[in-house]
């Protein structure tokens, strides 16, 4: 990229008249250095490879879905994609320095390009027009995209407020990224804070006069999202580098007029090259195309994302809990086939204590392991049921079932959230925006529990769990206060 930003089509120079031929704004122009030819063919070529969707799931969806009725998720799945050229099926290419392989790839494909391009195109002085068009496709590309990333911030969907499992999971039992998530989830005003970052760059980014300042913002705030998931295994250090990436693309245009400007202090006039739409559907097409995307992800996604936010969080299972039952719970008594079993923190059968959230999942815990959900707990899945940021990355053995309440045969119908999670396995985080698992059909069949409520702060179950043994369960509410701040900005109507 030095290469091509020290280009002499970037030198400063007076503008002259007017190319009359429509093919651009004339600068005087100076033919390119050969290694500045080389360099931007292979620029070019991965470059756009990197700006385009290569998933043929991103079209089926951007042609098939309800324009009438948008969704949040509609419209973030368009602005949510990166390349997906090549997996790597190891613990380096989930975390490390292999799960870059696709961009590796698509450096691999552009070398290849160049070369094949240079064989027919010797001639050529130089790319001003090309690279213009680069540019152009690369800011839009990085606006496009971090204003939708930037928006689940802005409203914190992100990165929820812990819930009461966990806040009663013992330290030891996060995942390093279940740390820092749930850190963040805490001060939603620091979270509303990075959107405004986000969506601010990607905003000035749509302007060729701020597209500089733009590039600055999304390179250094990503920049720290790249390094916090890569120390923390978070899952979203491809993502991230790859905005810092694009960032830095559309800064190199700039870096020789700045650093001409501040190390070297010398008068600086900015000269750009850009295209002359002197014809009248040029002129109309280019507004257009501009409004029309600034209108779906500035403003219509803005409204979308707010409804999300109080409606539909999608981290957040939507549907309520029962009623009056949100809560920390000690288990009295617990029968096991009409045996009373006592407490014991070593027992891998009994129950240790139960939360009722204020949405639909009722999780206890036990002595015994299970799957642990290494994902970030993101995807955006529609069903309550696929929602699995409150069990992602949490150990201890507590299990999450999601439940659909019959209050008048006041029953629980339970389905285990983990083994959902265990389903979809390592291949969540891989997938594109549109690649999500479709599990609307409820494979596992779910348990029915009958529950009584004698007072206020006492529920009982009994029926048959997973296994079919039967099982006879007294829960009491323990008045527990947190030493932390309820949260002040609250996603969902429970």
């Amino acid at each position: 990229m030095s290469d091509i930003a020290n280009s002499p089509a970037l030198e400063q120079v007076a503008p002259i008249a007017p190319d009359t031929t429509g093919q651009g704004t004339a600068v005087q122009s100076k033919p390119w250095k050969g290694n500045q030819k080389w360099a931007f063919r292979i620029a070019f070529i991965f470059f756009v490879i990197m700006s385009i969707p290569t998933s043929w799931n991103w079209y089926t969806h951007l042609f098939t879905m309800d324009w009438i009725h948008l969704k949040y998720r509609d419209v973030y799945d368009i602005a949510r994609f990166q390349p997906n050229l090549w997996n790597v099926d190891s613990e380096s290419g989930r975390w490390g320095i292999a799960s870059y392989a696709s961009w590796a790839a698509a450096l691999g494909i552009a070398v290849a390009g160049a070369v094949i391009w240079s064989l027919f195109d010797r001639k050529r002085l130089e790319y001003n027009l090309l690279y213009y068009w680069l540019r152009v496709i690369v800011r839009y590309r990085a606006g496009i995209g971090i204003i939708g990333f930037g928006y689940t911030k802005l409203f914190p969907v992100q990165m929820p407020y812990p819930s009461i499992s966990n806040l009663h999971t013992d330290f030891g039992d996060f995942t390093a990224q279940k740390i820092y998530w749930l850190s963040i989830g805490i001060v939603p005003w620091y979270q509303v804070f990075a959107g405004i970052v986000e969506v601010g760059a990607g905003i000035l980014l749509f302007f060729r006069g701020t597209a500089a300042i733009g590039a600055v913002l999304l390179a250094g705030a990503l920049a720290n999202i790249t390094f916090v998931n890569l120390a923390y295994d978070g899952g979203v250090h491809v993502y991230a580098a790859y905005f810092v990436l694009l960032g830095a693309f559309v800064l190199a245009y700039d870096i020789p007029r700045i650093y001409n400007l501040l190390v070297l202090e010398r008068y600086t006039v900015p000269v750009h090259y850009y295209p002359s739409f002197s014809r009248a559907w040029q002129k109309y097409g280019r507004w257009i195309l501009k409004c029309g995307t600034f209108l779906l992800f500035v403003f219509i996604l803005f409204y979308l994302q707010m409804w999300n936010y109080l409606y539909d969080p999608y981290k957040q299972p939507v549907e309520k809990g029962l009623a009056g039952t949100r809560g920390y719970y000690n288990v009295t008594e617990f029968r096991l086939n009409n045996k009373v079993i006592p407490y014991s923190p070593l027992d891998s059968v009994r129950w240790q204590n139960v939360t009722f959230e204020k949405w639909s999942t009722i999780t206890y815990q036990v002595n015994k392991p299970v799957w642990l959900d290494l994902s970030n707990g993101g995807g955006s899945p529609k069903n309550d049921i696929d929602r699995n940021f409150e069990l992602a990355g949490v150990a201890g053995g507590r299990r999450f079932f999601y439940y659909e309440a019959d209050t008048v045969k006041q029953q629980l119908s339970l389905r285990d959230k983990n083994r959902s999670a265990s389903n979809q396995g390592r291949e969540r985080q891989r997938r594109n925006a549109t690649d999500r698992p479709n599990t609307t059909k409820k494979k596992d069949p779910p348990f029915v529990l009958h529950y009584e409520r004698p007072t206020d702060t006492r529920i009982i179950l009994s029926g048959l769990n997973q296994n079919k043994d039967s099982i006879y369960v007294i829960l009491d509410k323990v008045d527990k206060q947190y030493l932390l701040s309820p949260s002040k900005l609250e996603a969902g109507q429970y």
